[in-house]
C-alpha cells in the first residue's frame, strides 16, 4: 500500500462518518491523519516495518493498527463495514463542493437522487428548490460544484502528476540501457493541472524499455505496447505515455512533446521562413533534407536565432518575441528562496512544534521561517485568543535564543473581517514581525464587497502580505470574484506583497494573475501554508507558478536576506 492509498481511505472514512453525523472530533482525526500520511516524505511501508507509525503526527494506536491492516491485506475492515451502512449515492453527492452531509441526506431521502448526473438534471429543471433550506441560488451553486467535480475528474493537480511521473521515472532510471529520461508535456511546463503524462527516453534497447514499462507495479491497464511507444493506465487512473527516441533526435522530440502546441507552431513558422523544417525528429534543411540539429533543445532554438526558452514559458504568451529581442526574464529558481513566510504550528491547526518547524526550515537551507498561526475568529482552525498568542510569542523568543543558523519570525495569519478590519487590535498586531491577512469567510459576498475588504485590510499599516488572494481550492471551490486591478494598484501603493500559495490545491495567485501583478510593480511572496514540516517541500510548486508568471528573483520578497526582508516588513 502506498501513502496516497491509505490517505484516500482515511478521507473516505471521514466522509462516511460525516454522512452518519458521527462525532466531529473523530472526523477531524481521520482528516488530519489522511493529510499527514499523504504528505510524508518516507514510504509508509518502511515506517511500519520500523514500528514508527505512531511517530506520525495524529496517528495513535487505533489508526496505526488500521494502517498495518491495510499494508498487510490491502483492505480496512472498518472502512468496508462503514460502506455497508451508507448508500453509495450519498457518497457521490457529498463529493460535490457545496453539498454537505445534511444536504446529501436530504437529496437522497426526499428526491431519491442516485448520482451526480441525475442531480444535475434536477437542478437544471429547478426540481430541487423548495426543499427545506434549498433555494434557487443553491441550485446554481450545486451546478457549479458539479462542473468542478467533472473538471477534477478530467485533470489532476500538478502535485498528483509529479508523484505519478516520479514513480515511473524512478523505476525506469534503474534499467540498464536507459540514458536520458524526462517527463514532457504540460507536466514539464508545470501547468497547474495535467490531463495525462508523457515520458521521453533515449535507449539503445527501446523494446526492452517499453516491455519493462508496461509491467511496472503502477500499471492497472496496458492501453498500447509497441517497440518504441507504449501507453498505460496507472492504478490512480492516469494515462502515462512513453516514447523511446534516438539520441540524435532527443532535443527535437523534447521540444515537440513538451509543447505547448501554440509555442511549437510559432517556432515551426519561424523555421519555415528561414527555409527549415522543424519536427519531432530534428531541424532539417527544406531543400536538401539534411538534418542540421536535433540532439539538444538549445540547438533547436539556435537554428532559428532564439536563445533557449525555459519550458514554463512555452505558452505563446510573448516568449518568442522576447527571445528575439534578447529580453527573456532570468526566472526565479527554488534555490533563490531564503525562507517560508506562511507556516502553521501546533499552536493552531498545524501538527509540529515551532522548534521542529524551525529545524526543518534550517535543513532546507533557509535563513528564516515565519510561524503564522490563525487569529481568534477562525475557531475551526484553532485560532488563538489574545492571551494564547502572547504565550506563543514568548515561545518564539525562547526558540530563537536556543537555535543557531535560523531565525523564527513571529507571524500571524489574521482574518479579514466583514468590514475589512482585522481580527486582532493594533496593540497585538504591532508585536509581530510579520502580518499576513486573509479572507476565510464570506466567499459569496458581492465582488465590490470582497474587493473592498481586501483594500481596507491592505491600508492597515501592520499588514505585509495578502494570503491566497482569490481564495480558490482547485476541484473544490473556484476563485471568488475580485477587481484585481484595484487590488494590484493598492498593493503597489501600500507596499503590501501578494502571495503565491504553493499549497497544491491553491496555487493562488495563479500564473496569469501573478504576471499581471508583476507588470504593475507589485511584490510577491511564495509561501507554502504548510501545516506539517514536510509540506514546506511544496515550495517548488509555488516557484513553478512564479516561473510561469515570468517572475525574477527581484520580484519575490522571500528571496531577500533576513536584514533586507525585515526592512521591507517595516515599510
Amino acid at each position: 500500500m502506498k501513502n496516497r492509498q491509505i490517505s484516500e481511505i482515511f478521507n473516505a472514512i471521514a466522509d462516511l462518518l460525516e454522512l452518519k453525523d458521527d462525532n466531529v472530533f473523530k472526523i477531524r482525526a481521520y482528516r488530519r491523519a489522511a493529510m499527514n500520511v499523504d504528505n510524508l516524505s518516507e514510504d509508509i511501508e518502511v515506517l511500519a516495518k520500523e514500528s514508527s507509525l505512531e511517530k506520525i503526527p495524529g496517528i495513535g494506536k487505533d489508526l496505526a493498527a488500521k494502517m498495518i491492516e491495510m499494508i498487510d491485506t490491502g483492505k480496512c475492515r472498518y472502512y468496508e463495514e462503514l460502506k455497508l451502512e451508507v448508500p453509495q449515492a450519498m457518497l457521490e453527492l457529498i463529493s460535490i463542493p457545496g453539498v454537505g452531509p445534511k444536504t446529501a441526506r436530504l437529496l437522497y431521502n426526499k428526491l431519491g437522487v442516485k448520482n451526480i448526473n441525475e442531480l444535475a438534471m434536477m437542478a437544471k429543471h429547478h426540481r430541487i428548490s423548495g426543499l427545506p433550506g434549498i433555494k434557487d441560488k443553491t441550485e446554481e451553486n450545486i451546478l457549479r460544484g458539479i462542473a468542478l467535480v467533472k473538471k477534477r475528474q478530467e485533470r489532476m493537480t500538478l502535485k498528483e502528476a509529479i508523484d505519478v511521473a516520479g514513480e515511473v521515472v524512478s523505476a525506469l532510471k534503474k534499467m540498464p540501457g536507459v540514458n536520458n529520461i524526462t517527463p514532457a508535456g504540460s507536466l514539464r511546463r508545470m501547468r497547474e493541472t495535467v490531463r495525462d503524462i508523457d515520458v521521453l527516453i533515449t535507449s539503445a534497447k527501446p523494446e526492452k524499455v517499453t516491455g519493462a514499462f508496461v509491467k511496472l507495479p503502477i500499471v492497472k491497464d496496458v492501453l498500447a505496447h509497441g517497440d518504441t511507444k507504449a501507453s498505460i493506465l496507472s492504478r490512480e487512473g492516469v494515462q502515462v505515455d512513453l516514447r523511446v527516441v534516438e539520441p540524435d533526435s532527443f532535443g527535437a522530440a523534447l521540444v515537440y512533446f513538451t509543447g505547448s502546441q501554440a509555442h511549437n507552431i510559432r517556432i515551426r513558422h519561424i523555421g519555415k521562413e528561414a527555409g527549415l523544417k522543424i519536427n519531432e525528429y530534428g531541424v532539417f534543411n527544406e531543400k536538401s533534407g539534411k538534418r542540421i540539429a536535433g540532439k539538444t533543445e538549445s540547438d533547436i532554438y539556435k537554428t532559428i536565432k532564439l536563445p533557449y526558452i525555459e519550458p514554463e514559458l512555452r505558452e505563446d504568451r510573448g516568449e518568442v518575441e522576447a527571445g528575439l529581442k534578447g529580453a527573456l526574464p532570468k526566472l526565479i529558481k527554488l534555490s533563490d528562496i531564503r525562507g517560508d513566510l506562511h507556516v502553521h504550528s501546533e499552536w493552531s491547526d498545524g501538527s509540529d512544534s515551532i522548534e521542529d518547524l524551525a529545524m526543518a526550515a534550517k535543513a532546507l537551507g533557509y535563513e528564516y521561517i515565519a510561524i503564522t498561526d490563525h487569529s481568534e475568529s477562525l475557531k475551526v482552525a484553532g485560532g488563538l485568543s489574545e492571551k494564547e498568542v502572547l504565550k506563543k510569542l514568548e515561545e518564539i523568543r525562547k526558540v530563537n535564543k536556543k537555535l543557531k543558523g535560523i531565525r523564527v519570525l513571529a507571524g500571524v495569519e489574521v482574518d479579514i473581517l466583514k468590514d475589512g478590519s482585522l481580527d486582532y487590535k493594533d496593540d497585538i498586531l504591532k508585536r509581530f514581525d510579520l502580518v499576513i491577512a486573509a479572507i476565510h469567510t464570506g466567499f459569496k459576498d458581492p465582488k465590490d464587497k470582497l474587493t473592498d475588504r481586501i483594500l481596507v485590510a491592505m491600508d492597515n499599516k501592520r499588514v505585509n502580505i495578502i494570503a491566497h488572494p482569490t481564495g480558490r481550492l482547485m476541484g473544490i471551490r473556484g476563485p471568488y470574484e475580485l477587481y484585481l486591478d484595484r487590488i494590484f494598484k493598492n498593493a503597489k501603493e501600500a507596499g503590501v506583497a501578494l502571495e503565491i500559495s504553493s499549497f497544491p490545491e491553491r496555487l493562488d495567485l495563479d500564473d496569469v494573475n501573478a504576471r499581471a501583478a508583476k507588470d504593475r510593480g507589485v511584490k510577491l511572496a511564495i509561501n507554502t501554508d504548510a501545516h506539517i514540516a514536510e509540506q514546506m517541500n511544496y515550495m517548488a510548486l509555488g516557484v513553478s507558478v512564479a516561473r510561469r508568471a515570468w517572475l525574477e528573483k527581484e520580484d519575490v520578497i522571500n528571496t531577500l536576506s533576513l536584514d533586507a526582508l525585515l526592512k521591507f516588513l517595516k515599510k
